[in-house]
């Protein structure tokens, strides 16, 4: 089964996921810098990654940089698996990936379905 198969209200139902969808969870977070390397990589790369406009460029020139910055940032305390798969419930079809789709609320259920999935991995 694939992550795309997961909706919200599947996610809900199988996993037995309670969603909360009211609170806001980022505004006590303090903004911190980032490195001027990361700066000048998405100064460079975001107008080709627009111009050629495919999820696998953006994958490629923005988030992956990203990510990078993100564990650099924590010391590298987390994992980055590029095209590796992370099978961890075979029974609930679930491994590690990531949620792919322009609308976001479409993407939802994958979304969780992942989280879902990385947490027993971590476990």
């Amino acid at each position: 089964m694939s992550y795309s198969d997961f909706t919200l209200k599947r996610v809900k139902e199988e996993l037995n996921v309670n969603v909360i969808e009211d609170r806001d969870l980022f505004s006590c977070i303090q903004e911190i810098q980032i490195s001027d390397y990361l700066l000048a990589t998405l100064k460079y790369n975001v107008p080709l990654a627009m111009a050629v406009g495919t999820e696998k460029i953006r994958s490629e020139l923005i988030i992956a940089n990203v990510l990078l910055e993100v564990r650099r940032i924590l010391g590298n305390k987390i994992s980055f698996f590029s095209g590796v798969n992370l099978d961890v419930d075979k029974e609930k079809s679930l491994t590690v990936v990531e949620a792919k789709n322009e609308y976001i609320a479409g993407g939802l259920g994958q979304c969780i379905a992942e989280m879902y999935a990385s947490s027993i991995f971590n476990d």
